[in-house]
Order: structure tokens, then sequence, then C-alpha cells
């Protein structure tokens, strides 16, 4: 699909994947409008920060994805939908499932069903790898079986089986992109590699972690946008369920090594059991096989294997590092 001329709704924009993807195509040119969670402090998320030219370039539309009537005016005259709005913490989704079903698996339908309606040419509806639960076999194809080992995931197939059966069912012309771990900067403290950054540089010595042994497939942000940007490009992917992977496995513990040794500290893990899953819950190893991005896509990673993932964690690194930007989060405060 050639994007010029194409009106592109993005939704979760104010998030950290969307946040990044939406500025990297207009970068390109490309008419954006940015779809961001409604606040009464009128506030879009990550897009704050955005320099003064995209904010320029911006068509901001604030709303709810759980509200059908919205999602279908946010997408009048868009001729393409990048769905990335969701709850994605998955502690708390422990706590709040319903919540979870609500946002995940009801708003992608009514975002589904707006697209049908008004015949959007390409809709592309974001997966996570966590739908795969442990791994059974790696590298993980997108044959891998789908187990929900926790409410999170468990939405997350929920939204993917619908977002399929739309293509089956009315032929809309979905693909769902697969994302592994992505990481950079703006990403939100709960997950790993910013809360080991974050309390490093607000300078404790004693990292408060939970389960080491897990392993990840972690990919820098720009690999991802980029995946996301050549799955709308390209004809292949209508239809296809397409994961986003390094194709390089390294356990939590080896990570948090690693950014110790890039940042200059020593430092001391305390197990913090709150930060814990529960046991059937943990999902023990992720490991994507990208070979089907590669030749629907011509998509590969930037930042591959141990050199790319050194490279991605001193950009995030560095960023974090920022005054401005590491006083936006909480360190010593673990957020479910």
């Amino acid at each position: 699909m050639n994007l010029q001329g194409k009106k592109i709704l993005i939704t979760g924009a104010d998030g950290f994947i969307g946040s990044h993807l939406t500025e990297a195509l207009i970068h390109r040119g490309h008419d954006v409008r940015a779809f961001v969670y409604y606040t009464s402090f009128g506030h879009w998320g990550w897009l704050d920060n955005s320099s003064s030219d995209i904010k320029h370039e911006l068509d901001v539309v604030a709303g709810d994805i759980r509200d059908p009537h919205g999602v279908r005016s946010a997408m009048r005259d868009c001729d393409v939908v990048l769905h990335l709005a969701a709850l994605i913490g998955i502690p708390y989704s422990y706590v709040s499932p319903d919540s979870y079903v609500d946002t995940n698996i009801h708003g992608t339908l009514n975002l589904l069903q707006a697209a049908r309606d008004l015949n959007v040419e390409k809709f592309i509806h974001t997966s996570t790898s966590e739908v795969y639960g442990s791994a059974q076999f790696t590298p993980m194809t997108e044959q891998h079986p789908l187990q929900g080992q926790s409410p999170y995931s468990a939405t997350k197939i929920g939204a993917d089986q619908i977002a399929f059966s739309f293509y089956n069912s009315f032929e809309t012309p979905v693909s769902i992109i697969r994302p592994f771990n992505t990481y950079g900067p703006r990403q939100s403290a709960r997950a790993i590699i910013p809360t080991v950054i974050t309390q490093i540089a607000n300078g404790n010595k004693k990292i408060k972690l939970g389960s080491l042994s897990p392993t990840r497939d972690f990919n820098y942000v720009a690999d991802t946008v980029n995946g996301f940007i050549a799955a709308i490009e390209s004809d292949k992917s209508i239809g296809e369920i397409i994961n986003l992977g390094s194709n390089f496995e390294i356990s939590i513990g080896d990570t948090v090594s690693l950014i110790a040794e890039l940042m200059n500290e020593s430092i001391e893990i305390e197990t913090d059991k709150t930060r814990t899953r529960p046991k059937n819950s943990e999902v023990e190893r992720l490991w994507a096989d990208n070979s089907k991005a590669k030749s629907l896509l011509n998509w590969a990673p930037q930042y591959p294997g141990i050199k790319g993932l050194k490279y991605g964690l001193a950009k995030t690194i560095d960023w974090f590092q920022q005054p401005k930007n590491l006083g936006s989060y909480k360190a010593n405060i673990y957020n479910t």
C-alpha cells in the first residue's frame, strides 16, 4: 500500500510504542490522526513531549475505545487503522481483570465494527508475545499454541481471535502484528528494563526485582515501529499473524547485569515478592522466530543480537538519565 494521500488513525498514540509510531509516520510526511485516552486534564500522554513540528501536524482526538460511538467518529475519513490501545500491565490484570476484558476485547470489537462499516483499507491489530505463554518450542513461530497464563494474555488472545474472525467472516483487511518485548525511551517502569534503569539512576544499590530466570526476546522500539510501518506498506500482511522479534534470547538476570555494566554501577539484587508473578502465570521463556516478518514484510531488526541489545540499552539509559525524563518516574514505588 502506498501511504501517500492516506489518512492513518493510531489508537494508543499517547502510549509508549504508539507515540514513537505517530512521530515516525509524521516525520515521513504522512497524515496521522492520533486517538488518545480522554482525561479531564487534556493530556496527550507522551505526545505532550513531542517537538513543536510534530504537534503542529497532529490531528488529535481524545476518547475511549470502549465507546463505540466515539470510536466510529474518530475513524471517519480514515483509510488505515493502527490499533495499539490496550491495558497492558500484567500485574494489574490480576487485580482488575474486568477492565481488561472491557478495553482489550470490547474495545477491539468496537474498532473492528467501525472499520468494517466504514470500509477501512487496512486494519493493523497489535498482539503480544504473551499470548504464547511459556515456550513449548524455540524459536517460537506464529504456529506456536496460545496459552492464557494471565488475565492480560487471555484478553489479548480474545482480541486477536476477534480481529482474525473479521478477516475470515467479513473480509475486513486485518493484519495481526505480534511484537515481542519492546523496550526503549518512554516505556513504563512496570517493565523490567525501565525499572532497573530508574532504580540505579536514582542511586539505589539494592535493586528490587521479581524472578530473574525467565528469558525474553527484547526489541528496541525503533525496530518495532519499523515493523508496523512495513506491515502497513506490504499487501502480503493482510490476513496474516506476524511476529516482530529479534530472534535473540536473554535471561532477565543477564539483562540486569548488562544494564548495571553499561551504567558503571555495582548492584545487589533483592527479591521483592510483590513483583513476582504467580507460579503458573509466569512466562518462563520467549524467543521469536522472525522469518515470516522477513519474508512478508522485508523487515529485519536493526538492533539484533547481544550487540544490538547493548546499543539499544545504551540509548535507553541515556534517555532515562536525563533529569526531566527520570523525574517522570516513581522509581521507589512498584506500580502494578
